[in-house]
């Protein structure tokens, strides 16, 4: 498939690259390395990343202005992104031929060619995969691509620490340290805390709810976030912050937004993906998102989350 995707992009004089909306660091990583590998193999070609851009991951890339007439004959290629209507710039399906590339279940296989590894920690190590295939046919690893798929890998390791790290996920982190970027810098910038963010964190620890199940919860209302002077999107991201209280098997951050509730939920354990599609979202078994429209359903997310915990064995 790798080569297959290859020889696509050899045939195409304009490739445009999307990734999913409010993009984490593997969506900007995949995304964007791909799009300096490209660039650097094949300098002729034009070469997009489309989408918008998040301030809290600009210090790694910023997005390109693509125009309607870009999409033109051009190969299309998706990263990170499990739902056609999670794609971020609906033009993706404009143009002559549509390529997913993915790590999470293929419940909604669109595009023309699809490579699909659940097995991978991150769409970034599938990138880096893809350049290791096709280095002796072309494919040039440029620095900026190797500091893009190394802080996509972070972002979807959990610095290492999540159960998808594997030998091959820090074996290619240690061929990648190599090029010259600063990983240091990296970290220094992808967990950064902002003030009020850190003492939102404090209202957190204070405030959230552990069930005798073990699931825990916590709802951040638009109160709340006006109050801390946080955004909706800088507190989702504290989502990992109970990730190390004795007792709890999974849990959920509800998200007050001005049109919805974004539900943020994690797991020790408990397959929680399942939950999250039959709240119109998905992602992996233990890490997965979800939205809601009332304080309602979201209280019956919470109930089945605790009623999978209480079936955990």
């Amino acid at each position: 498939m790798k080569q297959e995707i290859l020889s696509e992009i050899k045939q195409y004089e304009t490739i445009i690259i999307h990734r999913h909306v409010r993009p984490d660091p593997d969506a900007y990583g995949s995304q964007c390395g791909l799009t300096e590998i490209i660039k650097a193999s094949f300098p002729e070609k034009n070469v997009l990343a489309a989408g918008l851009g998040e301030p809290s991951l600009e210090f790694l890339y910023k997005m390109d202005n693509v125009k309607d007439s870009d999409y033109e004959g051009a190969l299309v290629i998706v990263c990170d992104t499990a739902n056609q209507e999670r794609v971020c710039d609906q033009r993706y399906h404009t143009g002559a031929k549509l390529i997913k590339i993915d790590h999470h279940p293929n419940e909604d296989p669109y595009g023309d060619l699809l490579w699909v590894d659940t097995s991978a920690s991150s769409v970034s190590e599938m990138i880096y995969e893809f350049y290791l295939a096709g280095k002796e046919d072309g494919l040039v690893l440029p620095d900026k691509a190797a500091e893009l798929i190394y802080a996509g890998i972070v972002g979807d390791t959990g610095r290492f620490l999540f159960p998808s790290t594997t030998k091959k996920t820090l074996r290619y982190a240690s061929e990648l340290v190599e090029y010259d970027f600063s990983f240091t810098g990296i970290y220094d910038e992808m967990y950064k805390t902002k003030y009020n963010a850190a003492k939102l964190s404090g209202y957190v620890l204070q405030n959230f709810k552990l069930s005798s199940s073990g699931a825990a919860s916590m709802i951040l209302t638009k109160e709340i976030l006006e109050q801390f002077e946080v955004s909706a999107s800088e507190a989702s991201q504290l989502v990992g912050m109970l990730g190390n209280i004795e007792g709890l098997r999974a849990w959920v951050f509800f998200v007050e937004e001005a049109d919805q509730i974004r539900v943020r939920l994690r797991s020790k354990g408990p397959v929680i993906n399942e939950l999250a599609k039959k709240y119109r979202g998905g992602g992996h078994p233990l890490a997965s998102g979800a939205s809601v429209t009332s304080w309602e359903e979201a209280d019956q997310v919470l109930s089945d989350l605790e009623s999978i915990c209480r079936s955990f064995q």
